[in-house]
């Protein structure tokens, strides 16, 4: 039987999510603020573009999962999860930013024309802001829902760049051990989406016939 939970447990359900996600958070700024880190710029660097990746691959599950155990009470945590691989998408780049090029746009934007794998990961933070931005009930009402989830299929777009982002960035260090999980993860639950997509174009074919 489908665990459904009471809106009571679902709502102790957000705030337990809201509050985890926010942990890798509090520990950067609690490792920065101690004076711990003996890199601090490239454990940030590192750690916000793991954790982008770790909130897409978890956004991105959260649709086989519903499938898979009938539990439909999760897509109610998918935008928030979205939203997070959103903000720490947004320390990333900041950091990228401040720290690289103490908000110098237009050195920055040098650096994003030369560097591919710099210009691949901008991309994939440009096509993310449509959808934090749309990500309100408001903006699914006002784009209608069937254009609003057109929009948003564009995280299967932002995921395979950020995991060819981070190939190129561990290819310097010849260390692909990570960017090839990421990139498994991310296959496997796109591929799955294609599968049920195709399934149920043959299945609407053999009911038309």
């Amino acid at each position: 039987m489908a665990f459904n939970p009471t809106p009571r447990q679902l709502a102790a359900l957000k705030a337990a999510v809201f509050a985890l996600s926010l942990l890798p958070f509090f520990k950067l700024v609690w490792l920065t603020a101690s004076d711990q880190l003996v890199e601090p710029l490239q454990y940030i660097t590192r750690a916000t573009g793991d954790w982008t990746l770790y909130f897409l691959c978890i956004t991105l599950a959260v649709t086989p999962l519903r499938r898979l155990t009938k539990w439909n009470w999760v897509l109610k945590l998918r935008r928030m999860l979205g939203l997070y691989a959103f903000f720490y998408a947004v320390l990333h780049f900041t950091t990228f930013l401040w720290f690289d090029h103490f908000f110098d746009l237009a050195e920055m934007w040098k650096d994003v024309l030369k560097r591919p794998f710099i210009t691949v990961g901008f991309t994939a933070f440009v096509l993310l802001i449509p959808l934090a931005l749309t990500s309100t009930n408001g903006m699914v009402r006002r784009l209608g829902g069937k254009r609003w989830q057109w929009l948003h299929r564009l995280v299967y777009v932002v995921a395979p760049l950020g995991i060819l982002h981070f190939w190129w960035m561990k290819a310097a260090k010849h260390d692909f051990s990570q960017p090839i999980l990421f990139g498994l993860i991310v296959l496997a639950l796109l591929g799955v989406r294609v599968y049920w997509s195709r399934a149920k174009a043959a299945a609407s074919t053999r009911a038309a016939a």
